[in-house]
């Protein structure tokens, strides 16, 4: 095995949980949907292989399920991240769960959010785009760095949709006090209102631009077209 291959997830000599993990990485792959079937017919032998799989996420394995994917069917699965290699020596050990949200910290948690998500604003209950899905709020884990104390987990309020996925590393909040430290005055004050209304209102060019960048690479050019020719 060269420097950069992993094992194969066929070698029958070692343990479920990461012959699993090899499958997920070889076959599957970062981003991807798999299904029951395809994970039974990969593993027929095991006749406890969604545990095994479960156990994955114990050593900081995302395999979301219908639950945290709405996109997702009753059978399927979406390999979302990687966690610990558990195929190399010393790596398969779970890791201490962190310890549980009690009811009181969950209402303490969504008082001080507003009961918003504050990734995208929805509301508990409130339509997404598109009226099918209703919002359901969670409290999330996040990596905050902190001045003088490191890393350090703090608790907010996300929708379940924001969640998938997830939005990993680690905020670094000196960098954001650096980049207030470098605003004029009035940019300051500026961003001093929109902390104190929690609410940001964008003006039509914002709002425009970003409907722009979803758009898909034919349209993007009919727009810049659109703007060439008002400009000439």
């Amino acid at each position: 095995m060269t420097n950069g291959e992993i094992p194969s997830w066929r070698d029958a000599g070692r343990g479920t949980m990461v012959r699993c993990a090899l499958w997920l990485v070889a076959e599957v792959g970062v981003g991807e949907v798999f299904t029951k079937p395809d994970r039974r017919e990969a593993f027929p032998e095991v006749s406890q292989i969604d545990r095994r799989m479960r156990d994955l996420r114990d050593r900081g394995w995302r395999i979301a399920t219908n639950r945290e994917d709405p996109t997702l069917t009753s059978s399927e699965h979406r390999f979302v991240e990687m966690g610990a290699e558990v195929w190399k020596p010393g790596q398969s050990r779970a890791k201490t769960p962190a310890a549980a949200i009690t009811a009181t910290q969950r209402r303490e948690i969504f008082d001080v959010d507003g009961h918003l998500c504050r990734i995208c604003g929805i509301a508990a209950g409130e339509a997404y785009d598109g009226g099918v899905e209703t919002a359901q709020l969670d409290i999330a884990r996040r990596d905050v760095r902190k001045p003088g104390v490191g890393v350090v987990t703090e608790m907010v309020t996300e929708c379940r949709r924001c969640r998938v996925g997830g939005r990993g590393g680690v905020v670094d909040l000196e960098a954001l006090l650096a980049g207030l430290r470098q605003m004029s005055r009035i940019e300051r004050d500026h961003f001093g209102q929109w902390m104190a209304a929690d609410h940001r209102d964008f003006s039509m060019m914002e709002r425009l631009w970003g409907e722009y960048r979803t758009l898909p690479a034919e349209s993007r050019q009919v727009v810049r077209d659109a703007v060439s020719s008002a400009q000439g």
